[in-house]
């Protein structure tokens, strides 16, 4: 479950974090009253659900109450990759001299909650990682004994960071403490701001929560949006489907979350982007790969579909059914493959004959095969 930037924030100040002052507002009447309460320049911020807000022209800066309102005019209604925005964020602007990055994410490979830092703040962490993964310190924590004083302030310095070295400290251990407090999958603090006069504010926050715990946090499950969220993803409740809109163009469609978050890596490792995640779950019949399937082609990004089955109490032929149903109905206009082995595969493989779908025999081979036709070099 996403939360808006405001609602993370009220978070971190919770546990302590210095967020600048600022309200919502739904109206530009209300972005303008805020404005003047604050009465100082203020930044305003569309509030939904997707990253990418400030390229998409939703944060812009106002230098007093009337621009604000100009502002705020221009930004709601504004459509920001599928989501129209519908309230704005309204903050005090920050004197910025330093922009850093921290986080903590769910590290599989370590099994434990990892801190990241660096001193690149301010862009996207995933362009830091690619172009420059030398400037990202990880930290696994230990979950025992949380993130200590003395553990933060040396990924502090490890990380280079230039500021007092004890507030930088004390807002990544109250981010660990918040992080976990909440139940939290992703917290990010992107930027991490040194001001020109030496404190230490967190300017944009990101907190996204496992939804497994929200049982713990009934507060938090209220602020759930549905309406905010993607059509896809909501579509998708309507169905029980596991499904996560992307920001590639490949759709994955897989039986078990196991094997489609091994299908995301896949399709990443050989250079391509997902576009979703959709899990049909076990003993999916023809009907439900059917809808998965409609679903993905509903998608505009997506400009090839990587079916990948393991055959347990799925059977493949039943997936296959569904398929044919869907390519008999005219939906599916983009490249298919596919690979299926386990139960019923040698069915799956002769109802599947002649028809517009490329099957191969490992993961591997096909992941490969649908980036190279969605590139145009197949």
């Amino acid at each position: 479950m996403k939360l808006h930037e405001y609602q993370a924030k009220e978070i971190l100040a919770k546990y302590g974090i210095p967020v600048p002052p600022g309200k919502v507002a739904y109206t530009p009447e209300e972005a303008k009253k805020i404005a003047t309460e604050i009465g100082k320049t203020v930044v305003i911020k569309a509030q939904v659900h997707v990253g990418g807000r400030g390229k998409a022209g939703g944060v812009k800066l106002a230098r007093d109450p009337n621009e604000a309102y100009e502002v705020a005019k221009r930004i709601l209604g504004m459509n920001i990759k599928g989501l129209t925005v519908k309230k704005v964020l309204v903050a005090e602007a920050a004197d910025i001299a330093k922009e850093y990055y921290a986080g903590l994410i769910q590290d599989r490979a370590s099994q434990r909650v990892v801190m990241m830092v660096s001193k690149e703040g301010g862009v996207d962490i995933e362009e830091v990682a690619r172009e420059k993964p030398e400037a990202i310190v990880k930290y696994p924590i230990d979950p025992h004994t949380g993130l200590r004083p003395f553990e933060a302030r040396q990924i502090v310095i490890d990380a280079g960071l230039e500021g007092n070295l004890n507030k930088l400290a004390d807002v990544l251990v109250k981010l660990y403490r918040a992080y976990a407090g909440v139940d939290a999958f992703l917290a990010e603090i992107n930027p991490l701001v040194v001001t020109a006069e030496g404190q230490v504010i967190a300017v944009d926050a990101k907190i996204d929560l496992d939804d497994n715990g929200l049982f713990r946090h009934p507060d938090l499950a209220e602020l759930r949006e549905v309406e905010a969220e993607h059509p896809l993803e909501i579509e998708a409740l309507k169905y029980g489907f596991a499904y996560v809109k992307l920001d590639g163009n490949i759709g994955v469609l897989g039986n078990g979350a196991g094997l489609v978050m091994y299908t995301l890596d896949l399709v990443n490792r050989v250079g391509g982007k997902p576009a979703n995640f959709l899990d049909i779950g076990g003993g999916a019949k023809a009907d439900v790969v059917e809808n998965a399937l409609k679903l993905i082609a509903k998608d505009p990004d997506v400009e090839g579909i990587f079916i990948n089955i393991f055959g347990g109490i799925t059977r493949a032929d039943e997936v296959a059914k569904g398929v044919i149903r869907v390519l008999e109905a005219g939906v599916l206009k983009v490249p298919v493959v596919m690979r299926v082995a386990g139960t019923a595969e040698e069915e799956a493989r002769k109802l599947l004959e002649g028809k517009p779908v490329y099957m191969y025999p490992t993961s591997i081979e096909a992941a490969r095969a649908i980036v190279a036709m969605v590139e145009g070099k197949k």
